[in-house]
């Protein structure tokens, strides 16, 4: 079964991290994001994986009353957290989903300290209920 596993930041870390993080903190941290994606792919599991760029980079769309775009930079202003990264996996059962979700929850941070950031896990193809 598919699953989409969203690694969400706040904006407040991720505005803070050049100044907290050394580029040896980094660089830990990338080589970690490296070997998961390769662990995943060896393994047959990894079906898609993107790290996003800061929420400097990004615009926010929504359609007004009469479904014209209103356009704005960056996240909404009460916006906490935003998508640093995702990752589709194709894994037997939801257990070995939440396995991965655990291993990117852990992704070193400063001094190798564990950042546990939320990871959402969402199943592909899950009808809503009424």
């Amino acid at each position: 079964m598919k699953y989409v596993l969203l690694m969400q930041a706040t904006k407040q870390r991720w505005d803070a991290m050049p100044q907290t993080w050394s580029e040896q903190d980094v660089k830990v941290m990338v080589d970690f994001m490296h070997d998961l994606n390769e662990e995943l792919q060896k393994s047959g599991e990894l079906v898609e994986v993107r790290g996003l760029p800061g929420p400097d980079h990004m615009k926010t769309l929504q359609a007004d009353e009469n479904g014209e775009p209103i356009i704005t930079d960056g996240p909404f202003s009460e916006t906490k957290e935003v998508l640093a990264g995702y990752w589709v996996v194709d894994v037997a059962t939801e257990q070995r989903a939440l396995e991965i979700a655990l291993k990117i929850s852990l992704t070193p941070g400063p001094g190798g300290r564990p950042v546990n950031q939320p990871v959402e896990i969402h199943p592909e193809g899950v009808a809503p209920t009424s």
